[in-house]
């Protein structure tokens, strides 16, 4: 099954977005897979946004997401990464449609509370970032109804 790297990042965990956010992956039927809080070093941050190191806002953006705590999570489902991208809404929240986390609680692109993987391939590279440990293998019990 498809899975999803999800950062809270520090702007959506100071202002007590954490419940909103996973509501709604939870509420379009995706199970939560991982998760986790922590306070990331710079040198972690920096490789995980090492495809954007050539850019101008990157040293801002590194330091914005050690600047607090955010939260790790991996989703999983069916179409999780396109369809979580349609939760999340675009990069700059002026244009993310009202629904989205972006439309509905950011306003500027260097707040934008959400960090979701872009593609299958950024998911996994993702998720083995930040849960080298691997994540808990559970079973659901909802309903087979969910995956068709």
């Amino acid at each position: 099954m498809e899975q999803s790297f999800i950062m809270i990042k520090p702007d959506g965990v100071q202002r007590g977005l954490i419940g909103e956010i996973i509501s709604r992956f939870e509420k379009k039927g995706f199970y939560l897979k991982g998760l986790k809080m922590v306070t990331v070093e710079k040198s972690f941050a920096e490789k995980h946004y090492e495809d954007l190191s050539a850019k101008p806002f990157f040293a801002g953006l590194v330091d914005y997401i050690v600047s607090g705590p955010v939260v790790a999570m991996v989703w999983e489902g069916k179409g999780v990464v396109l369809t979580g991208r349609k939760i999340i809404g675009a990069t700059n929240p002026a244009e993310s449609a009202p629904g989205t986390i972006r439309g509905d609680y950011a306003i500027v692109v260097g707040r934008n509370v959400i960090h979701g993987s872009d593609s299958v391939e950024s998911a996994r590279k993702e998720i083995a970032l930040w849960f080298p440990e691997g994540i808990s293998a559970w079973q659901s019990n909802a309903h087979s109804w969910i995956y068709e």
